[in-house]
């Protein structure tokens, strides 16, 4: 279940300890992307990839869509 949020309380949950991955394409992040985002491009997401996620600790996901 998603939950969108701003910026102020992406703040609050970075300082509390969560995740912070950005979900675009591997080109767009390396363009730009939030500092301290982990890079899991939505398209080529799996268990794999995801495992450099910490399992207990929350996850914050962006994606932009310009549609």
């Amino acid at each position: 279940m998603s939950t969108p949020i701003d910026l102020s309380d992406l703040d609050r949950l970075l300082a509390d300890g969560a995740q912070l991955a950005e979900a675009l394409p591997a080109e767009e992040y390396a363009e730009g992307h939030i500092p301290g985002a982990i890079s899991l491009p939505l398209k080529e997401l799996s268990r794999t990839s995801a495992s450099v996620l910490h399992p207990t600790r929350p996850v914050v996901v962006y994606c932009w869509d310009s549609l």
